[in-house]
């Protein structure tokens, strides 16, 4: 297991490294972030006063070079609009998105998983059809559109609920539910169709004719084989939404470290954009380790392998 996680740790940082190469291309086709930084009144000198204080005065090779020296020491540069560490103001703001993607994918395991093994074990019933239904609306609702309604009817018409901010449980319902809705429509569906899968499994039958209360063959024989595929999504999932939780936290005005990268792509503020990808990357990463953990947790034959 050391030296597993050894080499998981290794192609990481490789995988990270790859990423922050790719991302300081990308700006550097953009065009010169002076062009947005400098007021329209500043001299030709003091452009260039500014140029050469941001190090933008340089090759792109020796640029290259020193942010990736930087990077490698945790130094993802200054703001070019706040002057403060760029990974200092990601990471202020990474609880917040962390809150609400943590509450919204618990919503989403515990009203999408019980739904799917529902689904699956009352197969072509009324609540099966009924399910589906309900998944594809869930899966077809645009979150923006889903975040609106949810205000005009709880908070602007019945005012039970705040609009925006995340200071008390109540601000976490609406942000929360709309980011949870479309994961709990694909979490069901998911869920339903492995354990189809699963149930028709030739040790599902010998299960039963063992006469093993239909409760334990679902939940400890079918429902822990099925969960393999289920926890692979919910991992991408959970990543997806730290990076893309944008729209909801725009809607709910939520001070997320989303919608902090969105203000800084307007504004060109290339050290915090190249922050938040960095600190995304890593989250990944680090998902995508703990997945492969609960994989040999969950399912002896990948332990034992």
């Amino acid at each position: 297991m050391l030296r597993y996680l050894i080499i998981r740790s290794f192609q990481t940082l490789i995988a990270v490294l790859a990423v922050a190469t790719l991302i300081f291309l990308g700006l550097q086709m953009t065009g010169d972030p002076m062009e947005n930084l400098a007021p329209q009144d500043m001299s030709e000198a003091q452009v260039e006063e500014l140029r050469k204080a941001y190090g933008l005065d340089k090759p792109i090779h020796i640029q290259y070079i020193r942010f990736m020296e930087k990077l490698l020491q945790g130094d993802l540069g200054i703001s070019f609009l706040s002057g403060e560490p760029a990974l200092k103001l990601i990471l202020e703001r990474f609880p917040t998105t962390f809150n609400l993607v943590m509450v919204s994918m618990l919503i989403a395991v515990i009203l999408g998983l019980p739904m799917g093994v529902a689904a699956a074990i009352r197969a072509d019933m009324w609540l099966d059809r009924f399910l589906r239904f309900l998944s594809v609306l869930g899966i077809s609702a645009p979150t923006f559109w889903i975040g609106i309604m949810l205000i005009l009817i709880f908070s602007v018409n019945l005012g039970w609920l705040p609009s925006s901010g995340l200071s008390s449980w109540k601000h976490y319902l609406m942000p929360a539910f709309t980011l949870s809705l479309y994961r709990i429509a694909l979490f069901l569906r998911m869920v339903r169709s492995t354990m189809l899968d699963v149930l028709n499994q030739d040790y599902i039958r010998t299960a039963r004719a063992k006469g093993l209360a239909e409760r334990v063959v679902v939940y400890k024989h079918a429902l822990r084989n099925a969960l393999i595929p289920f926890i692979t999504v919910a991992g991408l999932q959970f990543g997806a939404l730290m990076a893309g939780a944008v729209v909801t936290e725009k809607i709910f005005a939520i001070p997320g470290m989303n919608r902090l990268a969105l203000d800084a792509l307007y504004a060109d503020d290339r050290p915090v954009i190249i922050a938040f990808i960095i600190v995304t990357a890593v989250l990944f990463a680090v998902v995508n380790l703990v997945v492969d953990l609960l994989y040999a947790l969950i399912d002896p034959r990948v332990r034992y392998a």
